[in-house]
């Protein structure tokens, strides 16, 4: 079950969401179903369909909030002030609050990207190509005014992107390596750190 300081006062759609979320991705959408859900939150089956018709409209739910709180995150890292490299951390920085807070979007991304993006009418590529699009052009600009170092601006982003999501998808593993929890916040933070100077040696 889903636990949090104000799980008391959301409501029962917000609870089931969240459920939904750490089921999605603990066990994939083919290994979680409406009971489990239901359980974890502490109602019945029918009460869960009252707020989602089926299993497959509350994953597309579970992921438009995924992808609307990525997307409002790194929004107003973008609408902040800075320019060149100084905008380039706060949308780093932004990334890694965002799946501290929610590691298991991380997982249901991976999920996602491993099937090839596309379920359920959800394309995860189509969704976020924009974003992609406007990052690599504004970077492109900022290199071409010589305020960042010249490199391909497509692979950097995606080398950023795995720096990010695979820390947190990969934490038992990397935990073994460290033999020390990744997802404490020191070790996030250390990391977080160690990718933030990579970027800046790469770019400044």
């Amino acid at each position: 079950m889903s636990e949090g300081p104000d799980r008391g006062q959301r409501s029962t759609r917000d609870l089931i969401l969240d459920e939904a979320v750490a089921c999605f991705a603990e066990r994939g959408y083919d290994g979680t179903s409406l009971n489990d859900i239901a359980a974890g939150v502490g109602i019945r089956r029918p009460s869960l369909l009252h707020h989602f018709a089926s299993k497959e409209v509350l994953y597309g739910n579970v992921f438009e909030r995924i992808l609307s709180d990525w997307l409002e995150r790194v929004s107003e890292a973008v609408e902040m002030d800075g320019t060149g490299w100084d905008k380039v951390e706060l949308v780093l920085r932004a990334g890694f609050a965002l799946f501290e807070d929610h590691p298991d979007y991380v997982r249901m991304m991976r999920r996602e990207a491993l099937d090839g993006g596309v379920r359920l009418g959800i394309d995860l590529a189509s969704v976020l190509k924009p974003l992609f699009e406007a990052a690599a052009e504004y970077l492109d600009e900022m290199m071409s005014a010589g305020k960042l170092r010249r490199h391909d601006s497509r692979h950097l982003l995606i080398m950023g992107y795995g720096a990010i999501l695979s820390y947190f998808s990969d934490a038992p593993f990397i935990t073994d390596l460290l033999e020390d929890d990744a997802l404490t916040s020191e070790r996030i933070r250390v990391h977080r750190e160690a990718v933030v100077t990579f970027f800046r040696s790469a770019l400044t």
